[in-house]
């Protein structure tokens, strides 16, 4: 079998990260990519606005590239598809919900359909790209419409999870497609990739419809208004507050761009039925008697511009909470997501409202399977091999203790890195190189402008400030005509820091008096040796090391 017939995994995302989606399944001329997701920004990311994934490999091969296909509509599955599917203009296949909130993406970013075709797929169909089909399987999540794949390949089925958790009470009554999962099993699954989120909680995840219930004890008991923060995604959570408000007597109002959005588009769909009357427009909330009221809002995560933190903070245009409000936060914090969602709880509690979260009732359950729902789908699909992803690393080797536990034998798993080309076949599974991968920054209407210098930069200026030294020189003579001036910003303030000023101003004089005609060609060595100086200067001044920036002017 020649190299290039080999059926390749390449994880280009959503390994040793959760979020940033991104899975390459090829065998000979034939590729398909499974998901298109985004990760937001680590703290030491100043500024930047997006993470998405490295397609340098894609670009590469873009001429065996068949399809995007996805497996359901979260950010981190498809959020990156404004900025990469344009660059192929290959057809992406997803469910009617993921296509129409990866259209109104596009749309958002002026990409038009002719440049990437969408092309909607039900649960059980099949599509032929090449030699490769994919099968889309139901599975439940967090949101309408998500699926498993199971791409044939002429070495065997690999199955991927998608997002997935095994609901027997989902609010929509779309039960997970175990049968289908179980046949393919029987008939022989060659690889498992397996969502690994929440392996580390033993048992089951809770069901939808226990926060329904939940929900529906703390709307009988508010007396005044209900706000409820969640995910915009979630769909039948909308829906669920949407219900239990109108049974009550309340009067629904979506506050928020994306929450606004997707409960449009879920409509249209025919994912949500709001019956007449049940909503009502921000600007009339204030016209209706408190215990008649739900605001719906996004800021479950503590964003900073969502509308829960400018409501806890009295910075929305319409909305602030008060003392006689109940605040219902029905989300997990986001890795990394912690405090914000903390310094918003606290200043709600400030406001005097009543707050729910998880930590004190079950007003949020999980999208993701725990570990006996992980053992189920491996015996299920009972895979020869298995590949662990979406999860951080601590993640993926214990999904893979949990594999070994289930029957996979260790030689059996691999434990994927970013870019690991993984080749399967009936004889093995191995590591076979590596692609280039790696995080593409999105900072404003600019894509993969700002790398590692200007982070570091970045960085600098945020921890110790800047300070310009400008100089003017005569072009004719070279010599120092005006200055040195000393600027500062971020690291002292000017007016209360005189001597420190002269102080820099000697030093920078003390540079140019080495030179008895300054000229064009010295202008680099001068600004390093006054870099230099200053650097030991204020350092020895202040234990202080600020961006030190010499702007020479020619007149």
């Amino acid at each position: 079998m020649s190299s290039k017939s080999k059926l390749k995994v390449i994880p280009l995302g959503g390994v040793d990260e959760i979020g940033k989606n991104m899975y390459v399944v090829e065998y000979g001329e034939d590729m398909i990519v499974i998901d298109c997701g985004l990760i937001f920004p680590k703290e030491d990311m100043l500024g930047i606005d997006l993470v998405i994934p490295d397609v340098t490999y894609l670009l590469k091969n873009q001429e065996r590239l068949r399809a995007f296909v996805f497996t359901h509509g979260h950010e981190d599955h498809i959020g990156a598809t404004p900025y990469i599917l344009k660059q192929f203009g290959v057809p992406a296949y997803g469910t009617r919900l993921t296509l129409a909130l990866i259209e109104q993406k596009l749309k958002e970013n002026r990409v038009s359909q002719q440049q990437v075709p969408l092309r909607v797929v039900e649960p059980g169909d099949v599509i032929e790209l090449g030699k490769l089909s994919v099968q889309f399987i139901k599975v439940n999540h967090s949101i309408a419409g998500a699926v498993a794949l199971a791409v044939h390949t002429p070495e065997g089925v690999v199955v991927h999870t998608g997002d997935f958790k095994i609901d027997y009470t989902p609010v929509d009554g779309g039960v997970i497609d175990l049968n289908a999962l179980a046949m393919l099993g029987s008939k022989g699954v060659l690889a498992l990739m397996s969502d690994s989120t929440n392996v580390e909680r033993p048992g089951y995840t809770m069901s939808e419809r226990k926060v329904a219930e939940t929900f529906k004890g703390l709307f009988e008991h508010a007396e005044g208004r209900i706000f409820v923060a969640m995910f915009a995604s979630n769909v039948h959570r909308i829906q669920m507050v949407i219900d239990s408000a109108a049974r009550l007597g309340r009067r629904t109002c979506v506050v928020g761009r994306s929450m606004t959005q997707v409960t449009k588009i879920a409509v249209q769909l025919g994912e949500m039925v709001i019956e007449p009357g049940s909503l009502v427009d921000v600007d009339d909330v204030d016209l209706l008697p408190d215990n008649q009221v739900v605001v719906l809002t996004t800021g479950s995560q503590g964003e900073p511009m969502a509308g829960l933190t400018r409501m806890a903070y009295s910075e929305h245009r319409k909305l602030t909470i008060k003392s006689t409000d109940m605040v219902i936060v029905s989300a997990n914090p986001i890795p990394g997501n912690e405090k914000f969602i903390s310094r918003v709880i606290n200043q709600l509690y400030r406001s005097g409202a009543k707050v729910i979260y998880e930590s004190i009732a079950e007003v949020h359950v999980s999208g993701h399977a725990c570990r006996e729902e992980l053992k189920m789908m491996l015996t299920l699909t009972k895979p020869k091999y298995f590949i662990p992803v979406h999860g951080e690393y601590r993640h993926l080797c214990l999904h893979a203790a949990l594999a070994g536990e289930i029957g996979v034998p260790r030689d059996n798993i691999i434990i994927p890195d970013l870019g690991d080309i993984i080749e399967i076949d009936k004889h093995g599974i191995r590591k076979g190189g590596v692609a280039p991968t790696g995080s593409v920054l999105i900072d404003g209407l600019g894509i993969g402008d700002v790398g590692n210098v200007v982070l570091r930069d970045r960085k600098h200026l945020s921890q110790d400030g800047l300070i310009i030294i400008v100089m003017a020189i005569e072009k004719e003579s070279g010599m120092l005509v005006s200055g040195p001036d000393v600027i500062s910003r971020g690291f002292v303030y000017v007016r209360e820091a005189e001597e420190l000023m002269e102080g820099t101003k000697n030093v920078v004089r003390g540079v140019l008096a080495n030179y008895d005609r300054v000229e064009q060609s010295d202008w680099a060595h001068i600004k390093n040796k006054v870099k230099d100086d200053l650097h030991k200067y204020l350092y020895d001044k202040l234990q202080r090391n600020p961006m030190v920036l010499p702007i020479i002017v020619e007149i």
